[in-house]
């Protein structure tokens, strides 16, 4: 691959151009500057490291195949995301009828923590990392992904309807039913608010459920405004969120 500065100044747009025009390491830049994020979020949907590992795979292989049909409607990783989730979304449909938790055991869920987690991560933080995690696990896909995205990763629910392709407000319903059903899984986690809301606030206006925590470690950078979404052109990255 072509050294890394050698695309400093090219928009993630051009960079899928190139590749197009077949530029060999073109594309392979693009997987450099997005693979963090795409791995978090297939990693944190799917909870199973080789679950999510495939899933990348897949989706960046079906990026790779249909980038000629990219029309710049959203950004190129709006694109990514959407194709990397509905990759997991399928996996983790027919991972369902196995009934089993991805996250069902202490070993599996340390192995979830990124290695700079595990190394330097208070202990307090990694346990309820751990906790989050096993609870997402008991979420149904389509709410999972919501979650990760606005609540985890921390996009705007705008950009997280680009990415699973659906309305606004499917987004909204989907986080609020996904943090409805955490609440009583994770309220222990917070117990100072827990019992100021027992205590006499109850005559506030108050939004029921809870937000996720975000993920441990530095937040992403704001992802770009985009238009409209690229859904016509994705193809092959599994099912439609």
């Amino acid at each position: 691959m072509a050294d890394d500065t050698a695309y400093g100044g090219t928009s993630d747009q051009d960079l899928l151009a190139l590749h197009v025009d077949g530029d060999p390491d073109a594309f392979g830049e693009l997987v450099r500057r997005h693979r963090d994020r795409l791995w978090a979020v297939a990693l944190r949907t799917l909870g199973d490291r080789e679950e999510a590992a495939d899933a990348v795979q897949d989706a960046l292989v079906s990026a790779y195949r249909a980038a000629h049909t990219f029309r710049g409607q959203s950004a190129v990783t709006t694109w990514l995301h959407r194709i990397t989730v509905n990759a997991c979304l399928d996996r983790a449909r027919k991972a369902a009828s196995r009934k089993t938790s991805p996250v069902d055991d202490t070993e599996r869920l340390e192995q979830l923590l990124e290695p700079h987690e595990s190394a330097s991560a208070p202990a307090e933080r990694n346990d309820l990392h751990r906790q989050l995690l096993e609870a997402l696990g008991t979420l149904p896909p389509d709410q999972r992904a919501a979650l990760v995205l606005v609540d985890m990763q921390g996009y705007p629910v705008a950009e997280a309807a680009r990415m699973l392709d659906v309305p606004t407000g499917t987004v909204k319903s989907r986080c609020a039913r996904g943090r409805a059903r955490l609440l009583p899984l994770l309220t222990h986690l917070r117990p100072e608010k827990a019992r100021d809301d027992r205590e006499g606030n109850a005559g506030r206006n108050r939004t029921q459920g809870t937000s996720v925590p975000p993920a441990a470690g530095p937040s992403p950078e704001g992802p770009p405004k985009s238009g409209p979404s690229d859904s016509a052109v994705v193809k092959g990255g599994g099912g439609r969120a």
